[in-house]
Protein backbone atom coordinates (compact mmCIF):
# COMPACT_ATOMS: atom_id res chain seq x y z
CA UNK A 1 0.00 0.00 0.00
CA UNK A 2 1.47 3.34 -1.07
CA UNK A 3 1.24 6.03 1.62
CA UNK A 4 1.89 9.75 1.91
CA UNK A 5 2.28 10.73 5.56
CA UNK A 6 1.17 14.10 6.96
CA UNK A 7 2.34 14.90 10.50
CA UNK A 8 4.44 17.28 12.58
CA UNK A 9 4.94 16.75 16.37
CA UNK A 10 6.28 13.95 18.52
CA UNK A 11 2.74 12.51 18.77
CA UNK A 12 2.95 11.47 15.10
CA UNK A 13 6.28 9.63 15.43
CA UNK A 14 5.05 6.17 16.58
CA UNK A 15 2.60 5.97 13.69
CA UNK A 16 5.24 6.89 11.11
CA UNK A 17 7.71 4.43 12.67
CA UNK A 18 5.18 1.60 12.54
CA UNK A 19 4.43 2.33 8.88
CA UNK A 20 8.14 2.41 8.06
CA UNK A 21 8.73 -0.93 9.79
CA UNK A 22 5.74 -2.75 8.26
CA UNK A 23 6.30 -4.70 5.03
CA UNK A 24 2.81 -3.92 3.71
CA UNK A 25 3.44 -0.18 3.38
CA UNK A 26 5.63 2.05 1.25
CA UNK A 27 6.05 5.66 2.37
CA UNK A 28 6.26 7.78 -0.77
CA UNK A 29 6.73 11.17 0.93
CA UNK A 30 6.19 13.07 4.15
CA UNK A 31 4.38 16.41 4.46
CA UNK A 32 5.13 18.42 7.61
CA UNK A 33 5.01 21.98 8.88
CA UNK A 34 7.82 24.40 7.97
CA UNK A 35 10.80 24.58 10.32
CA UNK A 36 10.19 26.93 13.25
CA UNK A 37 12.43 29.14 15.33
CA UNK A 38 12.74 27.86 18.87
CA UNK A 39 13.34 29.89 22.01
CA UNK A 40 16.91 28.77 22.65
CA UNK A 41 19.18 30.47 20.15
CA UNK A 42 16.25 31.31 17.90
CA UNK A 43 17.51 28.70 15.43
CA UNK A 44 15.30 27.15 12.79
CA UNK A 45 14.40 23.68 14.06
CA UNK A 46 12.82 20.88 12.02
CA UNK A 47 9.75 19.09 13.28
CA UNK A 48 10.20 15.64 14.87
CA UNK A 49 8.48 14.10 11.85
CA UNK A 50 10.87 15.80 9.42
CA UNK A 51 13.87 14.58 11.39
CA UNK A 52 12.64 10.98 11.30
CA UNK A 53 11.76 11.21 7.60
CA UNK A 54 15.20 12.53 6.65
CA UNK A 55 16.83 9.75 8.67
CA UNK A 56 15.00 7.34 6.35
CA UNK A 57 15.86 9.31 3.21
CA UNK A 58 12.22 10.13 2.49
CA UNK A 59 11.14 13.11 0.40
CA UNK A 60 9.92 15.89 2.73
CA UNK A 61 7.56 18.67 1.66
CA UNK A 62 6.94 21.68 3.92
CA UNK A 63 4.41 24.05 2.35
CA UNK A 64 3.39 27.14 4.32
CA UNK A 65 -0.22 26.53 3.25
CA UNK A 66 -0.71 23.12 1.71
CA UNK A 67 -4.13 24.00 0.27
CA UNK A 68 -2.65 26.81 -1.83
CA UNK A 69 0.81 25.51 -2.65
CA UNK A 70 0.61 24.54 -6.32
CA UNK A 71 3.94 22.70 -6.31
CA UNK A 72 2.96 20.49 -3.37
CA UNK A 73 -0.50 19.87 -4.84
CA UNK A 74 1.08 18.68 -8.07
CA UNK A 75 3.53 16.45 -6.19
CA UNK A 76 0.73 14.93 -4.13
CA UNK A 77 -1.32 14.19 -7.23
CA UNK A 78 1.64 12.60 -8.98
CA UNK A 79 2.29 10.16 -6.14
CA UNK A 80 -0.82 8.15 -7.11
CA UNK A 81 -0.94 7.10 -3.45
CA UNK A 82 -3.41 4.58 -2.11
CA UNK A 83 -3.91 6.59 1.07
CA UNK A 84 -2.86 9.77 2.85
CA UNK A 85 -2.31 9.25 6.58
CA UNK A 86 -2.72 12.37 8.75
CA UNK A 87 -1.52 12.53 12.37
CA UNK A 88 -1.42 15.95 14.08
CA UNK A 89 -0.29 17.67 10.89
CA UNK A 90 -1.51 21.12 11.89
CA UNK A 91 -3.17 22.30 8.67
CA UNK A 92 -6.61 21.77 7.17
CA UNK A 93 -6.68 19.71 3.97
CA UNK A 94 -8.78 20.93 1.07
CA UNK A 95 -11.49 18.94 -0.68
CA UNK A 96 -9.12 18.61 -3.64
CA UNK A 97 -6.45 16.95 -1.48
CA UNK A 98 -8.97 14.70 0.26
CA UNK A 99 -10.06 13.28 -3.10
CA UNK A 100 -6.55 12.44 -4.35
CA UNK A 101 -5.76 9.04 -2.76
CA UNK A 102 -7.66 5.91 -3.81
CA UNK A 103 -8.73 4.95 -0.29
CA UNK A 104 -9.08 8.52 1.01
CA UNK A 105 -7.35 10.38 3.82
CA UNK A 106 -7.18 8.58 7.17
CA UNK A 107 -6.77 10.62 10.35
CA UNK A 108 -5.52 9.37 13.72
CA UNK A 109 -7.38 11.50 16.27
CA UNK A 110 -6.62 11.62 20.00
CA UNK A 111 -10.11 11.18 21.41
CA UNK A 112 -13.15 8.92 21.30
CA UNK A 113 -15.10 10.72 18.63
CA UNK A 114 -17.45 12.49 18.39
CA UNK A 115 -16.24 13.80 21.77
CA UNK A 116 -13.37 16.30 21.71
CA UNK A 117 -13.17 17.23 18.09
CA UNK A 118 -10.54 19.91 17.50
CA UNK A 119 -6.95 20.89 18.12
CA UNK A 120 -6.30 19.82 21.73
CA UNK A 121 -8.37 16.72 22.58
CA UNK A 122 -5.87 15.16 24.97
CA UNK A 123 -5.39 18.30 27.06
CA UNK A 124 -9.09 19.07 27.37
CA UNK A 125 -10.07 15.50 28.20
CA UNK A 126 -7.69 15.62 31.18
CA UNK A 127 -8.69 19.15 32.19
CA UNK A 128 -12.35 18.15 32.17
CA UNK A 129 -11.68 15.17 34.42
CA UNK A 130 -12.60 12.43 31.96
CA UNK A 131 -12.05 8.90 33.24
CA UNK A 132 -11.34 7.52 29.76
CA UNK A 133 -10.09 8.63 26.37
CA UNK A 134 -8.69 6.94 23.30
CA UNK A 135 -7.90 7.03 19.61
CA UNK A 136 -10.31 7.12 16.69
CA UNK A 137 -9.27 6.52 13.10
CA UNK A 138 -11.57 8.20 10.61
CA UNK A 139 -12.07 8.99 6.95
CA UNK A 140 -11.44 12.71 6.68
CA UNK A 141 -13.91 15.13 5.17
CA UNK A 142 -13.87 18.92 4.87
CA UNK A 143 -15.16 19.43 8.43
CA UNK A 144 -13.15 19.64 11.66
CA UNK A 145 -12.88 15.99 12.75
CA UNK A 146 -16.37 15.23 11.41
CA UNK A 147 -15.55 12.33 9.09
CA UNK A 148 -16.89 8.80 9.29
CA UNK A 149 -15.27 6.71 12.02
CA UNK A 150 -13.32 3.53 11.27
CA UNK A 151 -11.81 1.99 14.42
CA UNK A 152 -11.52 2.99 18.08
CA UNK A 153 -9.25 2.06 21.00
CA UNK A 154 -9.66 3.30 24.57
CA UNK A 155 -7.43 3.85 27.59
CA UNK A 156 -8.24 4.97 31.15
CA UNK A 157 -7.08 8.33 32.50
CA UNK A 158 -5.69 7.93 36.02
CA UNK A 159 -5.73 10.59 38.72
CA UNK A 160 -2.03 11.34 38.17
CA UNK A 161 -1.89 11.19 34.39
CA UNK A 162 -0.95 14.46 32.74
CA UNK A 163 -1.32 15.51 29.10
CA UNK A 164 2.28 14.61 28.29
CA UNK A 165 2.38 11.02 29.52
CA UNK A 166 -1.15 10.40 28.26
CA UNK A 167 -0.13 11.67 24.81
CA UNK A 168 2.81 9.26 24.77
CA UNK A 169 0.48 6.36 25.53
CA UNK A 170 -2.09 7.45 22.98
CA UNK A 171 0.57 7.95 20.30
CA UNK A 172 1.59 4.30 20.62
CA UNK A 173 -2.03 3.16 20.61
CA UNK A 174 -2.64 5.34 17.56
CA UNK A 175 0.19 3.77 15.62
CA UNK A 176 -1.12 0.26 16.22
CA UNK A 177 -4.70 1.26 15.43
CA UNK A 178 -3.68 2.95 12.19
CA UNK A 179 -1.92 -0.20 10.95
CA UNK A 180 -4.99 -2.29 11.82
CA UNK A 181 -7.23 0.25 10.10
CA UNK A 182 -5.26 0.26 6.84
CA UNK A 183 -4.98 -3.50 6.65
CA UNK A 184 -8.71 -3.93 7.22
CA UNK A 185 -9.56 -1.22 4.73
CA UNK A 186 -7.50 -3.00 2.11
CA UNK A 187 -9.48 -6.18 2.77
CA UNK A 188 -12.77 -4.23 2.89
CA UNK A 189 -13.35 -5.43 6.46
CA UNK A 190 -14.37 -2.01 7.86
CA UNK A 191 -17.71 -0.30 7.47
CA UNK A 192 -17.29 3.46 8.11
CA UNK A 193 -19.70 4.76 10.77
CA UNK A 194 -21.06 8.34 10.59
CA UNK A 195 -20.61 10.45 13.72
CA UNK A 196 -23.59 11.56 15.76
CA UNK A 197 -23.22 15.33 15.63
CA UNK A 198 -25.63 15.73 18.56
CA UNK A 199 -23.03 14.05 20.80
CA UNK A 200 -20.09 16.13 19.60
CA UNK A 201 -17.94 18.20 21.95
CA UNK A 202 -14.98 20.41 21.08
CA UNK A 203 -11.38 20.81 22.18
CA UNK A 204 -10.27 24.25 20.98
CA UNK A 205 -6.74 25.61 20.80
CA UNK A 206 -5.38 26.34 24.27
CA UNK A 207 -5.20 30.05 25.11
CA UNK A 208 -2.83 31.76 27.55
CA UNK A 209 -5.69 32.43 29.98
CA UNK A 210 -6.32 28.68 30.24
CA UNK A 211 -3.03 28.39 32.16
CA UNK A 212 -3.95 30.83 34.93
CA UNK A 213 -5.04 29.21 38.20
CA UNK A 214 -8.08 30.51 40.05
CA UNK A 215 -7.93 29.29 43.64
CA UNK A 216 -11.67 29.68 44.13
CA UNK A 217 -12.06 26.55 41.98
CA UNK A 218 -12.20 23.18 43.74
CA UNK A 219 -9.10 21.12 44.44
CA UNK A 220 -10.01 18.55 41.79
CA UNK A 221 -10.72 21.23 39.16
CA UNK A 222 -7.33 22.83 39.78
CA UNK A 223 -5.60 19.45 39.80
CA UNK A 224 -7.19 18.56 36.45
CA UNK A 225 -6.28 21.93 34.95
CA UNK A 226 -2.66 21.62 36.08
CA UNK A 227 -2.21 18.13 34.63
CA UNK A 228 -4.30 18.85 31.53
CA UNK A 229 -2.25 21.90 30.55
CA UNK A 230 1.03 20.52 31.89
CA UNK A 231 3.57 22.07 32.39
CA UNK A 232 2.24 25.60 31.91
CA UNK A 233 -0.27 26.41 34.66
CA UNK A 234 0.78 29.22 36.94
CA UNK A 235 -0.11 31.33 39.94
CA UNK A 236 1.48 34.33 41.68
CA UNK A 237 3.70 33.81 44.72
CA UNK A 238 5.39 36.77 46.44
CA UNK A 239 4.68 38.89 43.34
CA UNK A 240 6.44 36.38 41.07
CA UNK A 241 5.12 33.81 38.62
CA UNK A 242 5.09 30.30 40.01
CA UNK A 243 4.32 27.36 37.77
CA UNK A 244 2.63 24.44 39.46
CA UNK A 245 3.32 21.23 37.58
CA UNK A 246 2.16 18.38 39.85
CA UNK A 247 -0.45 18.26 42.61
CA UNK A 248 -2.69 15.88 44.50
CA UNK A 249 -6.23 16.61 45.71
CA UNK A 250 -6.54 15.43 49.30
CA UNK A 251 -9.45 13.58 50.82
CA UNK A 252 -11.08 10.17 51.06
CA UNK A 253 -12.78 10.62 47.68
CA UNK A 254 -9.43 10.12 45.91
CA UNK A 255 -7.85 7.51 48.18
CA UNK A 256 -8.58 4.55 45.90
CA UNK A 257 -7.05 6.29 42.87
CA UNK A 258 -3.71 7.12 44.52
CA UNK A 259 -0.89 4.72 43.49
CA UNK A 260 0.74 2.72 46.32
CA UNK A 261 4.03 4.65 46.37
CA UNK A 262 2.17 7.94 46.81
CA UNK A 263 -0.31 6.46 49.28
CA UNK A 264 2.60 5.71 51.62
CA UNK A 265 3.63 9.36 51.45
CA UNK A 266 0.07 10.50 52.12
CA UNK A 267 0.03 8.45 55.32
CA UNK A 268 2.63 10.89 56.67
CA UNK A 269 0.39 13.92 56.11
CA UNK A 270 -0.73 15.80 59.23
CA UNK A 271 -4.34 15.67 60.37
CA UNK A 272 -6.16 18.02 58.01
CA UNK A 273 -9.71 17.50 59.23
CA UNK A 274 -9.91 20.83 61.10
CA UNK A 275 -7.74 22.90 58.76
CA UNK A 276 -9.23 25.59 56.55
CA UNK A 277 -8.34 28.95 55.09
CA UNK A 278 -9.00 31.36 52.25
CA UNK A 279 -8.65 30.16 48.65
CA UNK A 280 -4.96 30.11 47.73
CA UNK A 281 -3.76 30.17 51.34
CA UNK A 282 -1.03 27.79 52.47
CA UNK A 283 -2.78 26.07 55.38
CA UNK A 284 -0.29 23.31 56.20
CA UNK A 285 3.19 22.08 55.41
CA UNK A 286 3.78 18.33 55.22
CA UNK A 287 7.35 17.59 56.32
CA UNK A 288 9.38 15.99 53.55
CA UNK A 289 6.49 16.34 51.09
CA UNK A 290 5.36 19.90 50.40
CA UNK A 291 2.87 22.67 51.01
CA UNK A 292 -0.90 22.23 51.20
CA UNK A 293 -3.12 24.97 49.80
CA UNK A 294 -6.76 25.73 50.48
CA UNK A 295 -8.97 25.90 47.39
CA UNK A 296 -12.58 26.87 46.87
CA UNK A 297 -13.47 23.32 47.89
CA UNK A 298 -10.89 20.98 49.38
CA UNK A 299 -7.15 20.94 49.90
CA UNK A 300 -4.43 20.59 47.28
CA UNK A 301 -0.94 19.20 47.90
CA UNK A 302 1.75 20.93 45.80
CA UNK A 303 4.00 18.08 44.64
CA UNK A 304 6.12 19.92 42.07
CA UNK A 305 6.56 23.59 41.21
CA UNK A 306 8.82 25.84 39.15
CA UNK A 307 9.84 29.36 40.14
CA UNK A 308 10.42 31.88 37.34
CA UNK A 309 13.86 31.34 35.81
CA UNK A 310 14.46 28.15 37.83
CA UNK A 311 14.22 24.43 37.18
CA UNK A 312 11.25 22.38 38.39
CA UNK A 313 11.61 21.27 42.00
CA UNK A 314 9.79 19.07 44.46
CA UNK A 315 7.21 20.57 46.76
CA UNK A 316 9.49 20.03 49.74
CA UNK A 317 12.49 21.68 48.09
CA UNK A 318 10.23 24.63 47.31
CA UNK A 319 9.20 24.89 50.97
CA UNK A 320 12.81 24.81 52.13
CA UNK A 321 14.23 27.03 49.42
CA UNK A 322 11.71 29.83 49.96
CA UNK A 323 11.27 29.28 53.72
CA UNK A 324 7.56 29.09 53.03
CA UNK A 325 5.31 29.72 56.01
CA UNK A 326 1.71 28.84 56.77
CA UNK A 327 -0.60 31.72 55.94
CA UNK A 328 1.15 32.83 52.74
CA UNK A 329 -1.15 33.33 49.78
CA UNK A 330 -1.05 32.09 46.19
CA UNK A 331 -2.99 34.43 43.91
Amino acid sequence: MKVVFFGTPEFAIPTLEKLLNHPEFEILAVVTQPDKRRERGNKLTPSPVKTLALNHNLPVWQPERVKKDSETLTQLQQTAADVFVVVAYGQILSKKILKMPKLGCINVHGSILPKYRGAAPIQWSVCNGEAETGITTMLMDVGMDTGDMLLKATTPISLLDNADNLAERLATIGGDLLIETLLKLKLQEIQPVPQNNAEATYAPLIQKQDYELNWSKSAIQLHNQIRGFYPNCYTTFRNQTLKITATLPLGSAYAEEIPPELAKICQKLPDLSNISGSPGEIVSIAKGIGAIAQTGAGLLLLREVQLAGKRPQSGWDFVNGTRLTIGEILK
